[in-house]
């Protein structure tokens, strides 16, 4: 059984990358697979070969491992591209537990600014603080493969 943890505040993750809007969000969405650090950030890990994002409200975000086998990450909540991607989030646990991640894209001098924010933390129960604190680090890297391939 969960017990009800502090509220914590929402981590706000920002990233400058060097393609208009459009790109940016093209290849945050559709591309995820070019630049998602899988081996280390995924539920199969090295077994792992694809992460799909699907590009509608109420798509799947969910890796597909070798093998065939699928583990669900989330559901989309919002498609504005390319404004705006949100999806529920809980790779490798129960929909119970799905914190909720926007990511926005705004154009910005050289490019685009992308800020990840994801909340709902609490949901996580006694584990919310570790698990905040370990994100915290996990979007800094993810981020900055991301950058890189722009």
């Amino acid at each position: 059984m969960k017990t009800k943890s502090a509220t914590l505040a929402p981590l706000v993750r920002t990233v400058m990358i060097s393609l208009n809007p459009e790109a940016a969000f093209a290849r945050f969405t559709e591309g995820i697979a070019s630049w998602w650090p899988m081996a280390t950030h995924s539920v199969g890990e090295k077994e792992t070969e694809s992460v799909i994002l699907e590009g509608r409200i109420g798509g799947r975000f969910y890796e597909r491992q070798l093998g065939g086998k699928t583990s669900d990450w989330g559901t989309v909540t919002a498609w504005d591209p390319p404004r705006l991607v949100a999806f529920t989030w809980h790779p490798g646990r129960g929909p119970d537990t799905a914190q909720n991640v926007e990511v926005r894209f705004r154009a910005a001098s050289g490019g685009t600014d992308v800020e990840v924010i994801h909340r709902d933390w609490e949901i996580l129960g006694d584990k919310a603080a570790e698990m905040r604190g370990a994100y915290d680090q996990g979007w800094i890297g993810v981020l900055e493969l991301f950058a890189k391939l722009s």
